[in-house]
């Protein structure tokens, strides 16, 4: 016993990646179902939540001394562990530079710096090597990326950033900085249009993204993306979480993405 943690149960993805990245998934003793990365997680935990709910009688079963989840959406489900007396950690942040400090938080908090911090900079070496890059493009196209289709809902705040670090320009800033997705909501499609997009990005929560669906979309064969063809998805497992994957694999894809569009002009 290190006096750390040492029963964790991972409401959410992010934690588990860092966890087995940082060499402490035996911390581990139940993950979301949601889990995808690392792949070997859902072969070794117990599957314990989803996003908005958990089996709790089975967490409890676990014995955690620590439960960590994200966001709003989770208080219900923190509410009742605190309730049965288990320690909760609910995560709130919505940037890339939020990101890097949850993972250097969450490895001080298991009695990792060291390893959190070496991994923090590789995080921010990569977005720097992605950065530059990205200056060296001769056009910055303007990105529109889409959260959800029915109702759309636009990009949150890390995916807005990480399009300009890639190497783009993110079509609704002003609604990046909205941290609910009831706030990302367009009323109106056909700002989209007014807004002419020379990329657009999908990757809608849970589902796969269909391009043919959105390029369907009245008016919408007016957009420079659409006319062009550059509808793109971007799986989710690695853009919608507020990880790892986020930095390493979504900000590649995007700007593998953002610099091919780039060459063809």
């Amino acid at each position: 016993m290190d006096g750390f943690p040492q029963r964790i149960v991972c409401l959410t993805e992010e934690p588990t990646e860092v966890l087995y990245a940082l060499g402490e998934q035996g911390r581990i003793v139940g993950i979301s179902g949601f889990t995808v990365r690392p792949p070997r997680a859902r072969k070794e935990k117990p599957k314990v939540s989803a996003f908005t709910s958990a089996k709790i009688g089975e967490i409890l079963k676990l014995e955690p001394d620590l439960a960590i989840g994200f966001s709003d959406i989770q208080a219900d489900i923190a509410r009742e562990l605190i309730k049965a007396g288990v320690e909760v950690w609910i995560s709130n942040h919505r940037s890339v530079d939020g990101i890097l400090a949850y993972i250097r938080r969450l490895g001080a908090m298991v009695g990792a710096h060291d390893k959190a911090e070496a991994y923090a900079q590789r995080a921010e070496a990569h977005i720097a090597q992605i950065r530059a890059a990205a200056s060296a493009l001769a056009r910055r196209p303007r990105v529109y990326f889409e959260e959800w289709d029915e109702p759309i809902i636009t990009g949150i705040r890390w995916v807005a950033e990480l399009i300009g670090i890639a190497g783009g320009q993110d079509a609704f800033p002003e609604l990046a900085r909205e941290p609910l997705a009831r706030q990302r909501i367009l009323a109106d499609g056909g700002e989209v249009v007014r807004r002419a997009p020379d990329i657009i990005l999908g990757s809608w929560c849970g589902k796969r993204f269909r391009p043919e669906k959105v390029a369907a979309r009245p008016g919408w064969e007016a957009i420079p993306a659409v006319r062009d063809g550059a509808v793109y998805e971007v799986k989710s497992p690695i853009i919608l979480q507020p990880g790892p994957a986020a930095l390493f694999d979504g900000l590649a894809e995007i700007h593998r993405i953002i610099a091919a569009w780039a060459a063809q002009r």
